[in-house]
């Protein structure tokens, strides 16, 4: 049981970057996101990472969750991290899921991307994980 609450709903962007154009998953994940009581933006298809950023300023967001199965995640999510720390949106969460091996999963790790979720994770797992980051880092 989570002793801290927020009092407000946690806003989330949901994007899906270059040319991806796979976004069923994307949009199951902002529909459960909805459904468990955050705002969700979705961005639609083809964003650039800058986009992505700019839209999460704009929008005032708590997370960045990004859907990729491109294979570009060691491209997509550096380029995302470098336009969060030139934003100075160092205060919100960037997560995501696809199919990335672990390997590369634990390099993005190191780089400050949060959890990345394979295909098969409930949803359940995701909403917790989001509000106890959001909770843990955003409570105001």
């Amino acid at each position: 049981m989570m002793s801290k609450v927020l009092n407000r709903p946690i806003r989330v962007l949901v994007a899906k970057v270059g040319l991806d154009g796979h976004d069923r998953g994307a949009k199951v994940i902002a529909t459960s996101l909805r459904d468990a009581g955050m705002e969700v933006i979705y961005t639609g298809l083809r964003q650039t990472p800058e986009m992505v950023v700019n839209t999460a300023l704009q929008e005032d967001v708590d997370a960045i969750g990004i859907s990729i199965l491109s294979g570009a995640h060691m491209t997509v999510f550096p380029k995302i991290i470098h336009f969060m720390k030139e934003k100075q949106l160092d205060d919100v969460l960037l997560t995501g899921g696809g199919i990335i091996p672990e390997a590369d999963r634990l390099k993005l790790a190191d780089m400050g991307v949060g959890e990345l979720f394979p295909p098969g994770t409930t949803m359940a797992s995701i909403v917790e994980y989001i509000q106890n980051w959001v909770i843990e880092n955003r409570n105001f």
